[in-house]
């Protein structure tokens, strides 16, 4: 069948009140752009053709309510299947289909279901059973929809499950983030107190050295002041100075008064007088006691130096 407004005149003119007959056609796809033009077309036969696959958008079709896909070479139905609520007949005989999606548990309308001669899975047939009258197509219906149901709350069950075991393992990792984090500030805090413990301890060191360096540096000093001062001769009081001076004054005019005395009562006439007699005797007296006293006579050099 061509595309085009040929073909959608063509289903058209197929459309026999509610019902569009496509059987026997050879279609290859389902000209689903051309079906969903028709709502009306409420019963669909594709049965007969060489259908491998149907098209996402198939699901879109949800006016139908009676669908026959029987003998084709559908090896598999779309995975939103489910989306075709208001379907109460559908025919999937001879087919190649092993599964049915699990959105066909929302069929909730489905009440008759034929899936004879299909490679079906050994637990999917032995639900489905035979579907030889009318009877036993509605079991069939209810059935596969119970067991559609039951897989989809399992799956459901394992992706609740599976949500929860990656939000407990996210939780784990975010505690542990959260430990190691902790960890780390604690091996920053306890690096940080010993690096502050060694600055202090080599400060401390420091200010002990600088001490003990300041403390040997005054005691060389005051040794080193020690000598000088006490190799410098002790200086006389200057009182004690002057005394002496006064006292070698009054010495030196008494040696001079006996000198003249002593000149007068040698030179002159009056050297016969008793004064100058007893002088003259006192004066040999005190030169024959000089010359044996050497002491006194070194004192008097040195008083003579000065």
């Amino acid at each position: 069948m061509s595309r085009g407004g040929g073909k959608g005149q063509s289903l058209k003119d197929k459309l026999d009140g509610n019902e569009l007959d496509l059987s026997l056609c050879d279609l290859n796809e389902v000209p689903v752009r051309e079906l969903a033009a028709l709502p009306k077309a409420t019963v669909l036969d594709l049965s007969c053709n060489n259908l491998i696959s149907l098209p996402s958008d198939f699901c879109s079709l949800m006016h139908l309510v009676k669908l026959d896909l029987s003998k084709n070479r559908l090896q598999q139905l779309p995975l939103d299947f489910g989306r075709l609520v208001n379907l109460q007949h559908l025919d999937l005989l001879n087919n190649r289909l092993v599964t049915l999606p699990v959105s066909f548990a929302q069929l909730k309308n489905l009440k008759w279901l034929d899936l004879k001669d299909n490679p079906l899975d050994p637990v999917l047939a032995k639900v489905a059973g035979d579907c030889l009258d009318e009877k036993q197509c509605k079991q069939a219906a209810v059935k596969v929809l119970q067991h559609m149901k039951a897989i989809q709350s399992e799956q459901d069950r394992q992706r609740q499950r599976k949500l929860q075991a990656e939000r407990e393992m996210e939780k784990k990792r975010e505690a542990e983030q959260r430990a190691k984090e902790a960890q780390e500030r604690e091996l920053r805090k306890r690096e940080k107190a010993e690096e502050k413990e060694r600055r202090r301890r080599e400060y401390d060191a420091q200010k002990a050295a600088k001490q003990e360096v300041e403390k040997k540096t005054k005691k060389e000093t005051v040794q080193t002041r020690k000598p000088a001062s006490s190799s410098r001769p002790p200086q006389p009081p200057r009182h004690k100075h002057s005394w002496s001076r006064s006292v070698l004054r009054i010495l030196l005019f008494l040696l001079l008064c006996v000198l003249c005395v002593l000149a007068t009562c040698k030179l002159t006439e009056l050297q016969r007088q008793p004064l100058c007699v007893s002088v003259n005797t006192l004066y040999e007296d005190v030169v024959a006691a000089l010359q044996n006293h050497k002491t006194l006579q070194n004192m008097l050099q040195q008083n003579s130096q000065h």
